[in-house]
């Protein structure tokens, strides 16, 4: 039985699992291989609804629809990790629809004022998966106890400020710098991608961990799915970031 936590919601339930007989153990090679095989599944379903929306087509629907879906998916992974092999591909898929539909507006809507937003976001978010990843593995950040308690802090405050921003405009009431690109907007979105980003670094001491303790198989899947959750999270701040810089010029 392995035990461990995570600042990453999606990560917290790497605990109480068990090894079946004959079912092998986590490793970082599995893991790695799953992720590369969601993100294509991301980056498939994602080509679809962008191609829709430049062919005329009214994406929203869809957009909203594979949010609430992919949440769902996700919350069932959440809990029942060990249909992760069978759900985070489905997540996986419904991700990209919503990714290629969010993507493809802010790509229209900032198509004069900061050509090319998107390729920026998701080079920016790969070269922040990219330096955190090196920071961790040559431990010029470790991953403390205390790292965790305050990104793990910092993370479910930004939960519970969108939450609370959510519950406010049903009662059209807006957070303005949620959304403009004032001083504060900017600031704030830039603390949220810095949480997020920290964020990899929990997801890669939970693989490391996982593997070290000999979690099963198919937490291979799970680990490749909270590290997705992280990603997406992180490109779609950068994306709304640079929106706002946009908003500036």
């Amino acid at each position: 039985m392995a035990i461990f936590k995570s600042g990453n919601p999606a990560m917290n339930v790497f605990q109480n699992t068990i090894t079946l007989p004959g079912t092998g153990t986590m490793t970082e090679k599995g893991t790695l291989n799953k992720f590369f095989m969601l993100f294509l599944l991301v980056m498939a379903s994602a080509s679809l609804t962008w191609k829709a929306f430049y062919d005329g087509v009214n994406v929203v629907p869809y957009m909203i629809g594979a949010a609430i879906l992919g949440l769902i998916t996700a919350l069932v992974v959440i809990y029942k990790k060990e249909w992760s092999a069978y759900l985070t591909p489905v997540y996986a898929l419904f991700e990209g629809v919503f990714l290629g539909a969010i993507s493809a507006t802010y790509n229209n809507a900032f198509a004069k004022t900061a050509p090319g937003i998107v390729t920026q976001a998701v080079l920016l978010t790969f070269g922040a998966v990219i330096a955190m990843f090196l920071l961790y593995r040559f431990r010029v950040i470790k991953v403390t106890q205390k790292l965790q308690s305050i990104i793990f802090i910092a993370t479910a405050g930004i939960a519970v400020f969108y939450l609370l921003a959510v519950v406010l405009r049903l009662f059209h009431v807006d957070i303005a710098f949620l959304h403009e690109g004032s001083m504060l907007g900017i600031g704030f979105s830039l603390f949220v991608v810095v949480i997020a980003a920290m964020n990899l670094l929990l997801d890669f001491d939970m693989i490391e961990k996982g593997v070290a303790g000999g979690a099963p198989k198919y937490m291979e899947w799970y680990g490749a799915f909270g590290l997705l959750v992280t990603i997406v999270w992180l490109y779609l701040e950068i994306l709304r970031l640079l929106g706002k810089l946009a908003d500036r010029r």
